[in-house]
């Protein structure tokens, strides 16, 4: 009302200055009069235009032929979260999906021409997930409020599900989905989104928090794109003293050929579940359950068909978990807290596995930067070299080292603190610098991660070993 106030006041004062002559010409009068009533047009156009724009309802049949923006508002959703908004906020979905032409998408799916669901930069109150109508549909967002999910929701519901509830012959029934802006207040009773046989999705700058489930659930589908996301089953910044009983997964992808970048998991049990193959995963800051209360930032949960990298994120006293992992990379990431890599046996299978150019802070307890769990029996391919660390035990699938003897006709050098797997080592290279003349030489012994070297009588010598896990 004050702006209302000032801008009235504003147009009046200007009304008041029209020009006019001294003498008070019957022309100059003319002018004012007419003046006058053009500025008290203006007026009131400013008037309708600040009402309009400060919630006035919206006349549905009065609204621009064709128009594709569907206000919550205007459906009788309550914008304060007093009152239960779920009927209303649906039926601007099921108007929503009515497409404005034959226009298809992939799969028969039905171009909707980008048709918004707006909810007005109010807060609702959910008693049941937000649902999609069973008719599919492409090219549509859902954007800019706040949904509450109320005291009596369902446990096993999303606040906004892109399932659809009967079964279809479409390969997908939704593609081209944007859901952006948006604050999801779970009520420690479910989760935040769900994304079911879903094509090309975007989730975006979502705040997703107090899920009992999952924030973002990925189930099948495909190239669902997570980015600029915060997440947390609790509101902290970190130091909970009830972290250890964190439970919920922060984002759970049941799929292949998604993308997370740009996200922070805050506060759960798991930060990113990973259960199916070909996943990109970037700059994420997962600071959830710590691993030594039995968390993990990132679990690759793919035994033999990992298919998954991981790059430019910092794993906060939580690290990632890949099971049998094939076909991993990690690289270019941060580490803290005693935070690592931790392979875990199945199978016992480690195939083309890249853990390279990491940075590792622990807190001088002895943790590896890369752990193994349980015993491997197949590995290939497998590079964890170039990280870097303080306060932790480096390990890599290659070292080098050095020996001086005096007088001695054998060298003896241990990797085993060194390399990652026991009793594995594929390829030898040394060289032998003697101090006097030419002995014979040759490398006598590998097993249990030692090297030996020995020469035909005993010399002054240093010998110099390079030594990798891997035969290529």
């Amino acid at each position: 009302m004050a702006l209302l106030a000032a801008l009235l006041f504003a147009l009046a004062g200007s009304a008041s200055a029209w020009p006019h002559d001294g003498a008070g010409a019957a022309s100059g009068l003319g002018r004012v009069a007419g003046g006058g009533r053009r500025y008290r047009d203006l007026a009131q156009r400013r008037l309708d235009s600040v009402r309009s724009s400060f919630g006035a309802r919206r006349d549905l049949a009065t609204s621009p032929a064709g128009a594709r923006v569907y206000h919550v508002t205007d459906y009788g959703a309550d914008p304060t979260g007093s009152a239960d908004a779920t009927d209303a906020i649906n039926k601007a979905i099921a108007d929503a999906f009515r497409p404005p032409s034959n226009g298809t998408m992939t799969g028969g799916i039905p171009d909707l021409g980008g048709a918004e669901v707006h909810l007005d930069g109010g807060t609702y109150l959910i008693k049941g997930p937000l649902t999609l109508p069973a008719s599919g549909g492409g090219n549509f967002k859902i954007h800019s409020g706040s949904l509450r999910a109320s005291d009596d929701f369902p446990t096993d519901g999303y606040l906004i599900e892109l399932s659809a509830k009967s079964s279809t012959t479409r390969s997908y029934d939704y593609e081209y989905a944007t859901l952006r802006d948006l604050l999801l207040d779970c009520g420690h009773r479910g989760g935040g989104v769900l994304v079911s046989n879903s094509l090309r999705v975007t989730l975006s700058n979502l705040y997703v928090v107090h899920f009992s489930s999952d924030g973002v659930a990925v189930r099948g589908g495909h190239e669902t794109l997570i980015r600029g996301c915060f997440l947390g089953q609790h509101m902290t910044a970190g130091g909970d003293p009830g972290e250890r009983t964190f439970s919920g997964t922060g984002i759970r992808l049941d799929g292949n050929d998604n993308s997370v970048s740009d996200v922070v998991v805050f506060a759960a049990g798991t930060g990113i579940m990973v259960t199916g193959g070909a996943n990109s995963i970037s700059g994420a800051h997962c600071y959830n359950k710590a691993a030594g209360f039995g968390g993990a930032g990132i679990y690759l949960k793919v035994p033999g068909a990992t298919q998954t990298w991981i790059s430019n994120c910092y794993l906060d006293y939580t690290g990632v978990v890949a099971e049998d992992p094939v076909l991993l990379h990690v690289s270019g990431s941060f580490f803290l807290g005693d935070a690592n890599v931790v392979l875990k046996s199945v199978n016992g299978v480690a195939k083309a596995v890249q853990v390279t150019g990491n940075l590792f802070n622990g807190r001088d307890k002895g943790v590896d930067i890369v752990q193994l769990e349980g015993k491997f029996g197949t590995v290939e391919q497998v590079y964890v070299q170039q990280n870097g660390a303080m306060g932790m035990n480096v390990r890599s699938t290659a070292a080098r080292g050095v020996v001086d003897g005096n007088g001695t006709d054998q060298w003896t050098l241990d990797f085993s603190e060194a390399l990652l797997f026991p009793d594995r080592i594929g390829h030898v290279q040394y060289s032998l610098v003697a101090a006097d003349g030419f002995p014979a030489h040759a490398l006598q012994n590998v097993s249990g991660n030692r090297v030996v070297v020995a020469t035909d009588k005993p010399v002054t010598a240093t010998v110099h070993v390079m030594v990798d896990q891997n035969t290529d």
